[in-house]
């Protein structure tokens, strides 16, 4: 009984509790240097999930300068999964239906819907039922989202669901298909699978086969469809575990390259933050391409709990140019950025 209880409190804490509320924190001379060096630069949005305000996670909009940060919801559900829409004026994004429930339990659809809010706070909404992952396609007229091991698409106003794909089928029973993301073209799906498996690849929809791009998570195309991008378990993390940003051309519907028995060789490697703050999770380019945003803590993985904070930077500038847009010590997560073109 007292293993129990021990092997509950090392791993179960983790599983349950809240985040903390935390604090504002200021930032180094160097971090206002860099953050005061993009202020007023760029026109748009950016979106993420905090428990700044609420340990349960609200919804929150700065400008995509990092300037001018407010609550966009504000509630006692779980926002999280802030998806922009392609012409910036709406936040599609996953709410529990039961106050309190943990990232870790995106593997039950039953526990959440999707909803959509205005950029502006306007309108708050349901639009999918019992549904997690929810994603825009590039006309804004349709999402896609998924209900734990299936993949679907529907018209953004309502109708019919179609299946994508049916991971018990293809994969194996128990499989989990997380952030679905599909090509500018339309022709393949991002995805990355737990449950039963632990990879991330690329769906070709036409032809109904599967690539294996590897491990890690959080894969996605870049706007243009040339390149897909995602988390690797590799890089410094600092103080936290290793993980870095990759990023591989993708040609004739194939990724070109991969990570070599010796290591990512550089030309993949998109951002791995020196220092020890380089735990990097949930990467996410702009709309025209140029720009990223992100989260990176120095201890700690858990999504949903620890210190991440938000960072941005302009894709081919020397990585320590990259921008702290976030100064507190709550949790900041899945952050979505939109660039007036």
């Amino acid at each position: 009984m007292r293993l129990w209880c021990l092997l509950f409190l090392i791993f179960g804490y983790s599983a349950w509790a809240q985040p903390p509320l935390g604090s504002g924190v200021n930032p180094s001379p160097e971090e206002q240097k860099n953050l005061s060096a993009v202020q007023g630069k760029l026109k748009g949005s950016i979106v993420w999930s905090s428990s700044r305000a609420n340990t349960s996670h609200d919804l929150w909009k700065m400008n995509a300068d990092g300037t001018g940060a407010v609550p966009l919801t504000n509630g006692n559900q779980v926002d999280w999964f802030p998806r922009i829409s392609p012409d910036g004026k709406q936040v599609l994004f996953t709410r529990s239906n039961s106050g309190w429930v943990t990232e870790n339990d995106a593997d039950h659809p039953d526990r959440w819907d999707l909803w959509v809010i205005g950029i502006e706070g306007e309108g708050e909404r349901k639009v999918v039922e019992k549904a997690t992952w929810g994603t825009w396609r590039p006309d804004g007229k349709t999402i896609l989202f998924s209900k734990a091991g299936k993949v679907f698409s529907r018209a953004f106003e309502g109708g019919e669901e179609t299946l994508l794909l049916d991971g018990e089928s293809v994969f194996k029973k128990g499989v989990i298909l997380q952030e679905p993301n599909m090509s500018p073209d339309g022709k393949y799906l991002a995805i990355t699978i737990r449950g039963t498996m632990r990879e991330t690849g690329i769906w070709d929809l036409e032809k109904k086969e599967w690539q294996v791009s590897g491990e890690g998570c959080q894969i996605d195309f870049t706007p243009d469809g040339k390149f897909i991008y995602r988390v690797n378990s590799t890089g410094n993390g600092g103080s936290a575990a290793p993980s870095e940003i990759l990023r591989f051309p993708f040609e004739k519907g194939k990724q070109v390259g991969k990570v070599g028995f010796f290591g990512v060789p550089k030309e993949y490697r998109l951002m791995d933050l020196p220092g020890r703050r380089s735990h990097e999770y949930f990467p996410k380019l702009d709309n025209t391409g140029k720009w990223m945003v992100w989260g990176a803590t120095d201890k700690g993985h858990d999504h949903d709990i620890y210190d991440y904070e938000i960072y941005l930077w302009k894709i081919g500038e020397p990585v320590e140019s990259a921008v702290r847009i976030t100064y507190h010590t709550g949790n900041d997560r899945w952050p979505d950025i939109w660039l007036e073109p």
